[in-house]
């Protein structure tokens, strides 16, 4: 049983969308381990590398995200959150939360990563200072909400159906269809960093993996490997055509033949 099939939302609470006062302090708690800020980065990577990131969007992590209910702001801050299209900010500042509605979209998708301290990600508190649950379902109503837990590489995702979660179920390669980026979301095992673990990826409708720099590099390595083969390849076929030339001109000449007279 999911949080959502709970009924315990029978009215909404007044929620607005106000610029988060200047004085606010954001919620600066350090990340449990190393890996969560890796999930993160190598998310946002291969996104960037495939050339699907565009200017208007907003991609981060550990970010807040900000509402006012009952005239408290609140703030969460996914372990990675996407925004389609937000409003520009002026040159040299720096954005240090987002409000959506004021300041763009709502989040397309936001995803947490499971730590050893429980960090509510499935909480369904519908009293100040909410649970993550119910801030992403009820209060900012984002599409796709996912979790991950990075220990045993099991991820499940939500997608908003009548103001409810609905788990959904992966298709026959265990991935996930965001149609929100119009990319798959799957776990992949392997090394990245130093660090062997499992890792959420991104893999586009035909199936390819989209790639890290690093992957990309040992890419471009073998292609050039095998470019250089084969270049040594008709190198040596050439070499070899011009010694059997020569054998045969040597052979007909003994035999007094002289091509060069023909």
């Amino acid at each position: 049983m999911t949080p959502s099939t709970i009924n315990l939302f029978k009215k909404s609470p007044p929620i607005t969308w106000e610029k988060l006062p200047d004085d606010f302090i954001l919620p600066d708690e350090p990340v449990d381990n190393n890996l969560q800020p890796l999930l993160a980065a190598a998310l946002r990577e291969s996104l960037e590398l495939a050339g699907l990131i565009l200017e208007s969007m907003l991609i981060a992590s550990n970010f807040g995200l900000c509402a006012t209910v009952k005239t408290q702001t609140v703030v969460k801050a996914p372990d990675w959150v996407y925004i389609p299209s937000v409003k520009s900010i002026a040159s040299g500042e720096i954005r240090r939360s987002y409000t959506p509605h004021l300041e763009g979209e709502i989040p397309a998708i936001v995803l947490e990563f499971i730590s050893e301290t429980e960090g509510g990600e499935y909480s369904i508190n519908p009293h100040y200072p909410y649970g993550k649950w119910y801030f992403y379902e009820q209060i900012l109503q984002v599409p796709v909400y996912g979790i991950f837990q990075p220990k045993t590489g099991e991820l499940e995702i939500y997608r908003l159906n009548q103001g409810r979660y609905e788990q959904q179920k992966p298709n026959e390669n265990n991935r996930y269809w965001i149609a929100e980026i119009n990319l798959f979301l799957g776990v992949w095992q392997g090394k990245k960093a130093e660090v062997t673990a499992y890792w959420l990826r991104w893999w586009d409708k035909s199936g390819n993996l989209l790639l890290w720099g690093s992957e990309l590099v040992e890419q471009e390595r073998q292609r050039a490997e095998q470019e250089r083969q084969r270049a040594e390849q008709a190198e040596l076929e050439l070499e070899q055509e011009q010694i059997a030339r020569q054998r045969l001109v040597q052979k007909l000449k003994e035999l007094g033949v002289y091509p060069e007279n023909l």
